[in-house]
């Protein structure tokens, strides 16, 4: 999966407010920058966002990541509205999770901000969420 079309996901989540701006859009660039994208690309991105791609093509360790990635923006600004939770769901869905998967995710990213960094841990808790 191209890490624009995750971009592109995480930007249209950031706007979601109506606001692509503070912490959210910090998370975004860095990401970006992290991935070789530079912020004039990025910038393009909010523009015009790329699909989201195939989900035959993407492996499961990809699948993760990018929802692991939309929880974390999700949070970042300690704002989670409810449009933002919707949006996290049905993209959980089109990935191949049961709706539920965002706020078991979401509980064990909040309650443990070391978890973070123990991918394995998280990946066996949403596994149990994949249809």
């Amino acid at each position: 999966m191209s890490i624009k079309s995750q971009l592109s996901a995480l930007i249209a989540l950031a706007k979601i407010d109506g606001d692509f701006a503070g912490e959210e859009r910090d998370l975004i660039y860095m990401i970006g920058k992290a991935n070789g994208i530079t912020e004039k690309e990025i910038m393009e991105l909010v523009d015009q966002p790329e699909p989201l791609p195939s989900l035959s093509t993407m492996t499961d360790d990809e699948k993760f990541e990018y929802l692991y990635n939309i929880v974390q923006l999700m949070k970042i600004d300690n704002q989670i509205y409810l449009s933002e939770i919707k949006f996290c769901e049905e993209l959980a869905t089109k990935l191949g999770y049961k709706k539920g998967v965002i706020s078991a995710l979401s509980a064990k990213v909040f309650s443990d901000p070391m978890i973070t960094s123990d991918r394995d841990s998280l990946k066996r808790a949403v596994k149990k969420y994949q249809d």
